[in-house]
């Protein structure tokens, strides 16, 4: 398999890096006073303490499927694809220092808000809330077509790691490579009924509140408040700041926001039915099928959600596999406390 490398030579690879990094510091608006201001702080360290300074533009939209994706696209239009995939409760920013990191290296980098968050849409009022696992890599597949995008190297992290792992493993043709959050996420009703000892069970409290509609009403009411408290739960050791929450917090005033956050949980657990299109899907991932693309494993020595031991799921990857553990105090949201090892884990695996 060619790498980057082998496709840019020196003398373009240096062009497209300079130029590309002045494009994705226009595209997040950071100015040269606002990198003083800050002590230049080094996109090596986790920006625990780094205040909201970074943005992305106004998000592109596209229609794709049963939606119109809102989409934030950094980098140069013939450069090798990369998508980075969201989760909840997070959005787009959680990648809003490692793309330019990516872009400034050539590629064209693509961070959708998954539906039900930001500027995504339904098309139709028709359309079913659906949040179920197969629907959501669905909606990526659809944006990949319409953006003419054949292959790309997918990252993700938490809901975003899951879409990532059912494409890479549904649709391997279309997934050159993959990094994934917490490794092999894919699931099904079946397992989601399985319990589980009391002190595991306990960590998914979220879902079983969920399931009552005093919770879907106490989410709906409490939206950012609940989202900030799984923020600090997820990631202990993560200081974000007021400026950092609010920015990403904007995404869950989408009118369908809690909408899809209740169907996804609830039909985890079999409360809430799926759509028949999805069925064949969802019988494929039932048997918790092997991922066969490259892929990196990344977990945060730090992370206070639940996950699975890289024991656990190592055998899932049959390709070329590498686990990272990323210390440092870094916890779920792990793209955003540590952007620089999850640029450098794109870039590695989409060399593969």
């Amino acid at each position: 398999m060619n790498s980057v490398s082998e496709r840019i030579d020196e003398r373009r690879r240096h062009m497209i890096g300079a130029a590309a990094m002045t494009l994705a510091i226009a595209e997040l608006g950071m100015t040269a006073a606002a990198k003083a201001a800050s002590g230049g702080a080094d996109q090596t360290t986790t920006p625990a303490a780094q205040t909201a300074r970074n943005s992305f533009r106004e998000p592109k939209q596209i229609d794709a499927g049963v939606l119109s994706v809102g989409y934030a696209e950094l980098g140069f239009a013939d450069g090798p694809p990369v998508i980075l995939l969201h989760g909840w409760p997070y959005d787009i920013h959680t990648y809003v220092d490692a793309a330019p990191l990516l872009a400034s290296k050539g590629y064209r980098v693509i961070v959708p808000y998954l539906r039900g968050y930001g500027t995504t849409r339904f098309l139709s009022g028709e359309t079913p809330r659906n949040g179920q696992q197969s629907a959501i890599a669905s909606d990526i597949v659809a944006l990949m077509n319409a953006l003419g995008i054949e292959k790309a190297t997918i990252g993700g992290c938490d809901w975003g790691a899951r879409t990532s792992n059912i494409i890479a493993a549904l649709w391997p043709e279309r997934c050159k490579a993959m990094v994934s959050v917490s490794g092999y996420l894919i699931g099904n009703q079946q397992l989601g009924m399985v319990p589980l000892p009391p002190k595991a069970e306990l960590q998914w409290w979220y879902q079983y509140y969920f399931a009552t509609e005093r919770g879907r009403a106490g989410y709906e009411k409490y939206t950012r408040d609940f989202a900030r408290l799984i923020w600090q739960l997820a990631s202990p050791q993560w200081n974000f700041d007021d400026a950092t929450f609010e920015r990403s917090a904007a995404a869950f005033d989408n009118p369908d926001h809690a909408a899809i956050v209740i169907h996804n949980y609830r039909w985890r657990l079999g409360l809430a039915e799926g759509e028949a299109q999805f069925d064949k899907l969802e019988k494929r991932l039932a048997q918790a099928p092997s991922i066969g693309v490259p892929t990196i494993t990344l977990e945060g020595d730090a992370n206070g959600a639940p996950h699975p031991e890289p024991g656990a799921y190592a055998k899932m990857f049959n390709g070329k596999y590498e686990h990272r553990l990323i210390t440092g105090g870094i916890g779920h949201n792990l793209p955003q406390e540590a952007p620089q090892a999850f640029a450098q884990a794109i870039v590695d695996v989409s060399q593969l």
